[in-house]
């Protein structure tokens, strides 16, 4: 019989990538996903018909119960800070009549950066790196008040010998994604956009704060070795107190990515200067955007071991400063500053 999957966020940048690689490479799974409302059913529906849909959203628990209750393996891509929603789905999982279900969670690395926040040096560089492997054990017990921790709090409770779970925990993601809807990630869209609308360059302090990043293709590549790993019952992968899967190829430094958009935006004639200003928090929130100190102002390193080592995990897609000009581009047009291929030949 064919394995059932259930996901929550298709729609969404981290899940429609994923369910864009799972279809193509598994055609046979049965899936299952929720969404909002019927303009966002009907693009997932027209990209993939075999995917059979609910309607809800992370609120509807006795939806999500029902649909978990039924699924050998259920993700939840939508929202890593939702504890109604993860509840709800646990509880479905527990409830289910199958002998071992899977059930795998996306949290971020913005749990990580509780030390620029609780020593305020946003923008400096801090030494501390976390690994999934010999550190795994600092994951499971982290401070309430770090990001993200307290709804995988509530999956650390879901452990059983019937309810395998596994965290997966992205850095800054990056790339053009496959999916019905959003392709688009957050964080340097978001500073190449700031960068393009004030036509100014600006990072926080010294800008020599590090993240570790990854594609969002690659990403996807972990949760389909993850996904066919619990088809196969669980192994290799590892699960539970040993389920905790960083995603990552690779640190860099905000300041330089910062200074790569600039750059390559004054190249294009859209700043007058490359300058890259150093600014305080309360500049760069009024200059960028709203929790932009967050978004490139703090430090997160989480060394990703155990996907690697287990399940032959390889990323390989382009570094994120790879991906600039194109960023630099793509923002350019959705702020009406260029013209794509289609509008310039029909004007």
């Amino acid at each position: 019989m064919a394995p059932s999957l259930f996901l929550t966020g298709v729609t969404g940048y981290i899940g429609g990538d994923f369910l864009s690689l799972v279809t193509e490479k598994h055609p046979e799974y049965e899936i299952t996903a929720i969404v909002r409302n019927s303009d966002k059913g009907a693009k997932v529906a027209a990209a993939y018909p075999k995917v059979k849909l609910v309607y809800g959203d992370l609120d509807s628990a006795d939806v999500l119960e029902e649909e978990a209750s039924k699924a050998d393996i259920v993700y939840q891509f939508a929202n890593c800070d939702h504890k109604a929603g993860t509840a709800a789905l646990i509880k479905g999982l527990q409830r289910s009549t199958k002998p071992k279900v899977f059930y795998i969670h996306t949290s971020g690395t913005g749990i990580l950066t509780g030390e620029t926040f609780a020593q305020e040096k946003f923008g400096d560089e801090l030494p501390k790196q976390f690994d999934d492997w010999e550190k795994i054990d600092e994951m499971w017990n982290l401070p309430d008040s770090s990001l993200h921790r307290p709804v995988d709090r509530i999956v650390q409770g879901s452990w059983s010998e019937k309810l395998q779970a596994a965290i997966v925990c992205p850095p800054c993601i990056y790339g053009e994604g496959r999916g019905p809807d959003n392709q688009r990630s957050i964080q340097a869209p978001k500073a190449v956009s700031a960068i393009l609308k004030t036509k100014k360059g600006a990072k926080i302090g010294n800008g020599k704060n590090l993240w570790h990043e990854v594609h969002v293709q690659d990403l996807s590549d972990l949760y389909l070795a993850l996904t066919e790993a619990a088809v196969n019952g669980g192994a290799p992968a590892t699960w539970n107190e040993q389920g905790y899967y960083f995603a990552e190829n690779g640190e860099f430094v905000w300041g330089d990515i910062l200074q790569a958009a600039v750059d390559d935006a004054h190249k294009k004639g859209f700043l007058p200067s490359n300058e890259l200003i150093g600014r305080n928090i309360d500049e760069l929130e009024e200059h960028f955007f709203p929790r932009a100190h967050y978004y490139v102002g703090t430090n997160s390193r989480g060394v990703s071991k155990r996907g690697k080592k287990l399940l032959g995990w390889s990323p390989y897609r382009p570094k994120l400063v790879e991906t600039i000009p194109a960023l630099v581009d793509s923002e350019a047009r959705l702020l009406g500053l260029t013209q794509g291929h289609a509008a310039a030949v029909s004007s």
